[in-house]
């Protein structure tokens, strides 16, 4: 009898939903937060210092994941992660709407920003582990690797469309990207609720829960596949992430404004949905730790095509190179981030997969905190190496020094971890046991 598709079991629906709404409405913040971060600085600052400010917001959304990933990935395993979830994005609305409170009423100031986004950080802390586990919890075993991978198609489209529609929708109405990310979050809390009770997995070992914490720390270290998958990512994002630098890009080097700043990210968007499609219907089946490292590796290449295209043709071709969609330096900048979402995609469709597949589900939460925190911290770290970085050096050594960097990153993983390239396709070990199914068919 062949596995279920996960889309037709109830609950995995309603998660995937949840996952989407979720996931589009907090980075449809996180593009705004860095918009009104960079404008309100730049009204008294220069380029260089308002873009520390943009490396700061970066840290105060990492600095609660740093603190809080032992506890919330051991919560995730011992508490029903339907309720975490539930409260993390309800606390995720409450910040949407605060922001678009303050906007509306001309209240905004950076101070409130950045609380806001040490709060967000908090949310994302218990969210992440709780999610990312949860989705294995709702369908048979078999049917487990097409739910990692619809689970990470909406999570990595929602990552990349919600910048973009933040972009637009702030350029409509400077509240209109909060008011539009409060009732994602209210879907999604919506959603959370119709997900029956799951079966899970007891925790063994340790009965001292530090102890259990920090397990999953060591399982990390033990596990080499799953080291160098995270890792990887951690290292690659941190030195090739370019997203902290669009503003900049947007307003003072591309010179396209706010409008710009949404075309900026919906071209990632583009090139990650488009992937997504294609793994939907023909689902990547061999040497799939070859393909994530060659993805990594154009990753890094496109960053760098991104970050030179204004510097190199514009004392060329003049000022007629940018300032529009249509502009060749401008063009060019938009394909280059259409490359970066695709082979991104690529990147955390293998990553996830494997990190699921290769994780038993009493340890799912705890190395899905491990893993959210290296991917936040490629994420936000790397936002605040590219704010401190340009800060220093100006935005465009920051941006294609760091895609070159996440070039030989790669090629160094390549040979420190062999089992990313040994890894030819996504079957499970058979010592991993899973959940019975009876429950979850119900």
């Amino acid at each position: 009898m062949s596995a279920p598709h996960p889309f037709t079991i109830s609950s995995f629906r309603a998660y995937w939903i949840a996952r989407l709404a979720s996931t589009l409405g907090q980075m449809a913040m996180v593009i705004v937060i860095g918009w009104q971060v960079y404008d309100i600085a730049r009204e008294t600052m220069g380029i260089q210092a308002a873009a520390f400010q943009l490396g700061l917001i970066g840290v105060a959304q990492f600095v609660p994941l740093l603190f809080l990933s032992l506890l919330t990935g051991w919560a995730a395993d011992r508490i029903d992660r339907r309720f975490i979830a539930r409260a993390s994005v309800a606390l995720e609305a409450g910040c949407a709407g605060a922001l678009a409170f303050l906007t509306y009423t001309d209240a905004i100031t950076l101070p409130a920003l950045f609380a806001v986004a040490a709060l967000l950080g908090v949310a994302r802390a218990f969210a992440s582990p709780a999610l990312q586990a949860l989705a294995p919890n709702l369908v048979p075993a078999a049917s487990l690797p097409t739910a990692i991978a619809l689970s990470s198609l909406a999570w990595q489209s929602g990552s990349i469309v919600g910048p973009a529609m933040g972009g637009y929708l702030y350029a409509w109405a400077d509240w209109g990207a909060y008011t539009a990310s409060a009732g994602l979050f209210a879907l999604a809390l919506l959603c959370l609720l119709f997900i029956q009770p799951i079966p899970r997995s007891k925790i063994t070992g340790a009965a001292n829960p530090w102890a259990q914490m920090v397990d999953g720390l060591h399982y990390v270290r033990r596990n080499r596949l799953v080291l160098g998958a995270i890792s990887l990512d951690l290292f690659a994002v941190l030195l090739g992430g370019a997203t902290a630098m669009l503003p900049i890009y947007a307003r003072d080097i591309l010179m396209v404004g706010a409008e710009g700043l949404g075309h900026l990210r919906a071209a990632p968007a583009v090139g990650a949905v488009a992937v997504g499609i294609w793994f939907a219907w023909r689902p990547l089946k061999t040497d799939v730790g070859g393909k994530m490292l060659l993805a990594v590796i154009g990753f890094g290449a496109a960053t760098v095509v991104f970050g030179l295209a204004a510097p190199v043709l514009v004392p060329i071709l003049g000022p007629s190179a940018v300032g529009s969609d249509f502009a060749p330096a401008v063009a060019l900048s938009l394909l280059a981030l259409v490359v970066v979402g695709a082979t991104d995609m690529v990147s955390v469709y293998v990553r996830q997969s494997l990190i699921q597949l290769y994780t038993p589900d009493e340890m799912r939460g705890r190395v899905g905190a491990v893993s959210t925190l290296f991917v936040s911290g490629s994420n936000e770290l790397g936002e605040a190496r590219s704010g401190f970085l340009a800060a220093a050096l100006g935005p465009v050594l920051a941006v294609a020094g760091g895609g070159a960097l996440a070039i030989l990153v790669t090629i160094f993983w390549d040979k420190l971890f062999p089992e990313l390239r040994a890894a030819r396709s996504f079957d499970p070990p058979k010592t991993l046991e899973y959940p019975p199914l009876e429950e979850k068919m119900a």
